[in-house]
């Protein structure tokens, strides 16, 4: 992996660049569309390509139980098996291990936890999480690591911290055995240490020590006030080297994703756009709306009269609301992809002004919109 910065923005820490990857070059800032199972639900492959999207999430905790690594190395890779030739970042499955709290026990060794699709017992360690990506092919796989919820004690942290950092040095080694053995994959650390700014400062110097291609920002969006989250990430990305790709993991609204774009992060992924899509909630410059609601039902305009996606040139509030009053599937497959050329569009604008030198006034005036309408 090569990553080079194309330009700064005077008044912020926003940065545009290049990550060379395996399966092509990707501009950051970037948005990365969820596809836990190897899909990103209800929208597909060729759709990504069309809005334009040059990498998508996978989840190894989720391939691992189904359908299993095996059937995936047999199928060629992940790539080959979901028809997807751009790029593929794979989360370790740490935080789907720390979600599972009641069914899971954690050990210097690594994690035991119970499947929640029927109840069998596994073990997953930092090297089996390297192994496993690598055998998915994933041009840039995380770490394992340990988070800790919002509200947990400094014990708690430190110890999380401590796993954390252990199991860093134990993915890289049998990460550069599988380099060492042809994989072309990028390993990239996490950062923990709860909300204690010097157990962050402490596990950033540790993901600098490691040589890691790049860092990623974890243990956010676990429930904490958004003036802490907005505090914690600025603290941690100040500390965060230049030279490499920083990564927030887990965010997606565009109030998120302006502020860490503001604060020098490159890349960011979250299920919301198409989580909300399945529920009828579709993005307009004037803030969220959610299609169910009588208004809608005589309105014959799109969703977004600035947007220039098929679905807002093709479609009328008025039918999707219909479609989604009675179940129909395409609903969700409308409404998502929309929401995902929305986010895409949003990141892209960035781009174009942090290069411009205009961020923060495209920010301010992005968001005065958004916040009027949700304030009405």
């Amino acid at each position: 992996m090569q990553f080079c910065l194309s330009a700064r923005d005077k008044l912020s820490s926003a940065r545009t660049g290049v990550l060379r990857l395996p399966h092509g070059d990707v501009s950051t800032p970037v948005f990365m569309p969820v596809g836990t199972n190897g899909t990103v639900k209800a929208v597909t492959t060729n759709e990504l390509e069309e809005i334009g999207f040059d990498i998508i999430l996978s989840n190894t905790y989720h391939l691992y139980l189904r359908p299993g690594e095996e059937v995936i190395e047999k199928a060629g890779g992940l790539h080959r098996f979901m028809n997807w030739e751009r790029n593929i970042l794979t989360d370790s499955g740490g935080f789907q291990v720390f979600s599972l709290s009641a069914l899971r026990k954690i050990t210097t060794e690594g994690a035991w936890f119970q499947s929640h699709v029927d109840g069998s017992k596994h073990f997953l360690s930092p090297e089996k999480a390297v192994t496993i990506q690598a055998i998915l092919g994933s041009d840039i796989q995380m770490q394992l690591d340990y988070c800790t919820p919002w509200g947990a004690s400094r014990k708690e942290a430190e110890n999380a911290l401590a796993i954390t950092t252990e199991w860093l040095g134990r993915a890289k080694n049998t990460w550069q055995e599988k380099v060492s053995g042809g994989y072309t994959g990028s390993l990239f650390s996490i950062v923990q240490g709860n909300f204690f700014p010097d157990l962050r400062q402490r596990s950033v110097e540790a993901c600098m020590a490691s040589g890691t291609p790049g860092i990623a920002v974890g243990g956010l969006s676990v429930g904490e006030p958004p003036e802490l989250f907005s505090e914690t990430l600025a603290f941690t990305a100040a500390l965060l080297p230049e030279e490499k790709p920083r990564y927030v993991m887990g965010i997606g609204t565009p109030e998120y994703i302006l502020f860490a774009i503001e604060h020098g992060i490159d890349m960011f992924d979250c299920v919301l756009p198409t989580r909300e899509g399945r529920n009828g909630r579709v993005y307009t410059r004037r803030g969220a709306i959610a299609l169910k609601k009588a208004e809608n039902r005589l309105d014959f305009s799109p969703i977004d009269k600035e947007c220039g996606c098929k679905v807002c040139r093709e479609y009328s509030r008025a039918y999707l609301r219909h479609l989604f009053k009675t179940g129909e599937i395409l609903c969700s497959m409308l409404a998502s992809y929309h929401n995902l050329y929305f986010l895409n569009e949003l990141v892209r604008g960035a781009r174009n002004a942090i290069e411009e030198g205009l961020f923060l006034e495209y920010k301010r005036e992005f968001l005065s919109r958004y916040k009027e309408a949700k304030d009405d």
